[in-house]
């Protein structure tokens, strides 16, 4: 179990800093936009408002960590997406696009919450992916080039194209609730849609 704030309040232990991480990514997850101010971040923490920079070059450095942290453990929320090789390829890409949107329902109020602090997304997108992770459509890229490799996809095709192609379209049905931050209404996309998408995608439209 965790130190208590109290505990952690005159240490200079690494935890002080995993705690008030911690904290941010709480406010960024009840979307407590108004609580995302130095003080109020300290208040929460049970901290002394300067001990933020005792750890953080200043407050953006501090949410774009907490951003961070909120994706991940969104992300250890959900089941491992399909792995290539199994399954049907049909079913596994399918699966994979529902993981991405699935992904984007939990942390997009996030990014809605943070859309009046452009300092913290652009410190965030401004991390080498070796800190952050590959992004949406470089992650999908390597899936399908494991697909290929697998031998279930074309030698020689496009899988970035592709990639870009699939990200749009989850894009596409997401994206429009990052206006609306106030929706609580949970993500309805039929599995009719995705299997529609993945069968345009691998079987391609000519003629």
């Amino acid at each position: 179990m965790p130190r208590t704030a109290a505990a952690l309040r005159d240490s200079s232990s690494p935890d002080l800093r995993d705690h008030l991480i911690g904290v941010a990514e709480r406010l960024i997850a009840q979307r407590r936009t108004d609580k995302l101010t130095v003080r109020a971040i300290a208040r929460e923490a049970q901290v002394a408002d300067g001990v933020l920079y005792n750890y953080f070059a200043d407050k953006e450095e501090l949410l774009a960590h907490a951003l961070l942290a909120h994706i991940e453990a969104a992300e250890r929320q959900l089941p491992e997406p399909p792995r290539p090789g199994e399954g049907a390829l049909e079913t596994s890409l399918a699966g994979y696009l529902r993981h991405i949107l699935d992904l984007h329902e939990r942390i997009l109020p996030a990014f809605a919450g943070l859309l009046g602090q452009p300092k913290v997304l652009a410190r965030f997108n401004g991390w080498p992916r070796s800190k952050k992770g590959d992004d949406l459509r470089q992650t999908l890229t390597a899936y399908l080039d494991a697909e290929q490799r697998h031998g279930r996809i074309r030698a020689g095709a496009d899988t970035r194209a592709a990639a870009a192609l699939l990200v749009g379209a989850c894009y596409e049905v997401v994206l429009p609730r990052l206006l609306q931050p106030a929706v609580e209404e949970p993500l309805d996309v039929a599995a009719e849609f995705l299997d529609s998408l993945v069968t345009t995608i691998l079987g391609g439209i000519r003629a």
